[in-house]
């Protein structure tokens, strides 16, 4: 067993629930948070609203499951990576598990 985190922008909130049932893990929960990516200095000032403090919008699922499963999911996210018209792609990590009740 390995626990898998996977985060991404809202706005592909429902595409990362398919990859989760496309890869048959069916048991994962989510959190939303504030992603944020510090800029160099001269990019914040050239910003629309250099003043703005607050992150994006974002997800962290997770999911304890096995790596056959994990597999899947990953080759799921590189395909739906490669096809983003954005510079928001999925990220995901694996974590092994020691022990578990």
């Amino acid at each position: 067993m390995k626990l898998l985190m996977v985060t991404v922008v809202e706005e592909y909130r429902k595409e990362t629930l398919q990859l989760f049932k496309k890869a048959k893990i069916e048991n994962f929960s989510g959190l939303e948070v504030d992603g944020y990516k510090i800029l160099p200095s001269l990019l914040r000032t050239s910003s629309w609203f250099p003043i703005e403090k607050g992150g994006a919008k974002s997800i962290l699922f997770f999911s304890f499951t096995d790596a056959d499963k994990i597999d899947k999911m990953f080759q799921l996210i590189e395909i739906f990576n490669n096809n983003l018209e954005t510079n928001n792609p999925v990220k995901a990590v694996v974590i092994p598990i020691e022990k578990h009740i």
